[in-house]
């Protein structure tokens, strides 16, 4: 099965994403947005951040020293056949989220163990299902 390479998915905790507020969602994000599409949640490691809308899953990737590079990619739940989270535990203090679409590719987004993983999938579970 292919994964899909969001430059996100990483076993160190200081990369995990960590939830921001709507506001600190980067300002070209709007722009890409379709009509009536809303931000839902939002979420950022150091540079990179994740923000869940009402219709899909934007990625952005900030590339390179400077930061000037960046990729956006994006993820309708249309296309989601299924999805599953892990919660943190003892040991293993990050949560995370694999989404498998229909082409047979996966995406995978840790987060930190502060982050409620329960409210993320009850949040993707109302536009999937």
């Amino acid at each position: 099965m292919a994964t899909i390479s969001s430059g996100i998915a990483m076993d160190a905790n200081i990369m995990n994403l960590k939830e921001i507020s709507l506001r600190e969602v980067r300002p070209e994000v709007p722009t890409l947005m379709v009509s009536g599409e809303n931000m839902v949640m939002a979420f950022q490691t150091v540079r990179d951040q994740v923000i869940f809308t009402d219709k899909r899953i934007f990625v952005v990737n900030v590339q390179g020293i400077t930061g000037k590079k960046i990729s956006y990619f994006s993820y309708p739940y249309s296309k989601v056949q299924y999805f599953g989270i892990e919660t943190a535990g003892v040991l293993d203090i990050d949560s995370e989220i694999i989404f498998a679409f229909s082409n047979g590719a996966r995406l995978q987004f840790d987060f930190k163990s502060k982050v409620d993983i329960h409210k993320i999938s009850n949040m993707v579970s109302n536009y999937i299902l």
